[in-house]
């Protein structure tokens, strides 16, 4: 009777697991090896670690993540940088919180056979776009390298078709191609094909963070988002260190996505994705900041540590 007793009160006093706390993460976009490190941690169990639930939600609309996240109907999205003070400067509540991807994506991309040898050789011609202002301004400021201007290149929205319009000869080049994606795909689609790259930092736009992630500035102090930034670190690190094995945890997870074009588009983008996701370079966000303001796209921006920060 007095070992039942004992063991009772050992139950009783013993500390509980507690159930992990959910948290929500809404992509920018379906997964793809842009979000590796999240889903790396995801599968070695790291966001576990940090007793954490994470569910991870693909949009149904990819214009939808920094507004439910503003809204407080989800915790956190991956958002992108430009956007992101874009979207400050019009109002919305959002505080970027970690990196993901730490350089530009961004390119202008051309045919390698075709007319298009210089970014000079643009005037007069077509260039794809997907109708972002962003992307004009980022053209527009382009094309003034090169001693030319909006006006001598006819826009064509291609909405996403960027690759096929391309390929087809629909424009001459496009501005908003990823160089990890759509030039592997162009050379896939077009059997053997090859375009040639233009990157936007080294046409005098200023560099900038491709993939972040954004919380809601309300809710900055949620002790829930320093343990997601941290296992996403060990996710990045795990990647970085481990990159065959990340793959096969990758697929294990989107069997869809186990092809030739996914599998470049990894290898091609394993450098650039952010070993310290939780630091911030503060002028790279100023730099850019001023860049949107000289292009009409922000009137104001409210002070860099209200919108974008390293959590305490």
């Amino acid at each position: 009777m007095k070992r039942l007793l004992l063991i009772a009160t050992l139950l009783l006093f013993a500390p509980r697991a507690d159930a992990a706390d959910k948290l929500t993460l809404m992509l920018d976009w379906f997964v793809n090896p842009d979000h590796a490190p999240i889903i790396v941690a995801a599968q070695k169990g790291y966001f576990t670690d940090q007793n954490l639930d994470v569910e991870i939600i693909p949009p149904a609309d990819p214009n939808d993540p920094p507004k439910l996240v503003a809204a407080g109907k989800i915790d956190l999205a991956v958002y992108y940088q430009p956007s992101l003070q874009i979207a400050v400067g019009r109002g919305l509540p959002l505080v970027r919180i970690a990196t993901v991807i730490a350089t530009p994506l961004n390119s202008v991309l051309v045919m390698a056979d075709g007319p298009v040898k210089t970014l000079a050789d643009l005037k007069g011609r077509r260039v794809g776009h997907s109708g972002g202002s962003t992307e004009q301004a980022i053209l527009g400021t382009i094309l003034g390298k090169h001693g030319l201007t909006l006006k001598d290149v006819e826009l064509v929205n291609v909405n996403f078709a960027l690759s096929a319009a391309l390929l087809t000869g629909k424009v001459d080049a496009v501005i908003g191609a990823y160089r990890n994606f759509e030039m592997t795909q162009i050379e896939i689609e077009g059997k053997g094909r090859k375009a040639r790259a233009y990157y936007v930092e080294e046409e005098g736009v200023p560099v900038y963070d491709e993939l972040i992630v954004v919380a809601n500035r309300a809710k900055i102090a949620d002790p829930r988002f320093k343990r997601f930034v941290a296992a996403l670190e060990k996710g990045a690190l795990y990647l970085t260190n481990n990159p065959d094995e990340s793959w096969k945890l990758f697929i294990a997870r989107q069997k869809d996505l186990d092809d030739e074009l996914n599998k470049r588009a990894w290898r091609d983008t394993l450098p650039r994705f952010d070993k310290r996701p939780a630091a911030m370079d503060k002028g790279r966000y100023e730099r850019f900041a001023q860049f949107l303001k000289d292009k009409g796209l922000v009137k104001e921006l409210p002070p860099l540590d209200q919108y974008a920060l390293e959590l305490p």
